[in-house]
């Protein structure tokens, strides 16, 4: 399709439309990017600083936390921004840049949280072979096809939705520039980038959600054979890995896996993988996770020596 874009920016119309609600909203977001921010980095530096980078489930939670960071930073200072400026205009190229780089993150996100997953079935199905089948080399392999099947993916859908002709009006339903809200925007007929977006991303996110789901049933089915204590400190860390997989993957596929015609709650839905999820994980991991509670302790407590001494 021949590119006829006379649309050079394009304007954000936000999460809310009601101005009574902004102040209070930018508050309430800057508390939760505060709250993302130092929850993660804690975790970050926690395992980097200590012996638990070597173990395999937390080397992937620390790139984990990484994306989180990374993640969140694409979309929420702009959504604070948006909230109160008077202009939420954003060019054109600005807006297939974060096209790109959230689609990027939350790919190499979705593929970490797939890694964590296969080190847990390892563990726990295969506990005799997990340090020769979890190696440092397999892990970093496994990083590095997650960043470049997440290059490749954004990639794609950034050059769909730029080759594409838009027209006007250039006003954006939603808080970030996303596939779905551009596609409402295109003066020409989109059946054909509805199905390739369904196809790119809603399929791939539905399959990767019922392979990991899988692999849990898997997981707990083999707990049968291991001690109660066993099955105490498995389940705890299961757990903790399901309830982050269903905050990510469930608002994911119900966003990406419909038309964007029949899309009404997509920025409601995207606040899940974009907000409340990347601040609830750093609590996710911790609260019940006494290796990870007593490694903060030991490096927090060195690190605060240091400083006071």
């Amino acid at each position: 399709m021949e590119n006829q874009n006379n649309v050079t920016e394009f304007v954000l119309l936000g999460l809310f439309m009601n101005q009574d609600f902004k102040v209070m909203c930018f508050v309430i977001f800057l508390f939760c990017y505060f709250a993302i921010f130092l929850g993660n980095f804690i975790i970050f530096i926690t395992i980097t600083c200590s012996h638990l980078i070597q173990q395999p489930m937390y080397y992937f939670l620390c790139h984990l936390s990484l994306m989180d960071l990374a993640y969140t930073s694409t979309t929420v200072p702009r959504l604070m921004r948006d909230l109160i400026a008077k202009e939420k205009i954003i060019s054109f190229t600005s807006c297939m840049t974060q096209l790109f780089t959230t689609h990027f993150l939350a790919t190499v996100e979705m593929f970490i949280l797939v890694s964590m997953a296969f080190d847990r079935y390892v563990a726990i199905c295969k506990p005799l072979h997990y340090m020769i089948i979890v190696n440092r080399r397999r892990c970093n392999t496994m990083i590095l096809m997650a960043w470049g099947v997440a290059f490749w993916h954004a990639i794609a859908q950034m050059l769909m939705v730029a080759r594409l002709p838009f027209c006007g009006p250039s006003q954006i339903d939603h808080y970030m520039c996303d596939v779905k809200p551009l596609l409402k925007l295109v003066c020409a007929d989109t059946h054909i980038a509805n199905i390739l977006v369904i196809a790119n991303s809603g399929m791939v996110v539905l399959m990767t959600f019922l392979v990991l789901v899988a692999s849990y049933i898997v997981i707990l089915y083999n707990l049968r054979k291991h001690s109660s204590e066993g099955q105490r400190k498995a389940l705890s860390t299961c757990g903790s890995h399901i309830m982050v997989v269903f905050l990510f993957f469930v608002p994911c596929i119900s966003t990406y896996i419909r038309p964007s015609s029949a899309s009404k709650n997509d920025k409601e839905f995207s606040m899940f993988y974009t907000v409340i999820g990347p601040m609830l994980n750093p609590l996710i991991y911790t609260l019940r996770n006494a290796e990870m509670k007593n490694a903060m302790q030991k490096v927090w407590s060195n690190q605060m020596s240091l400083i006071f001494k």
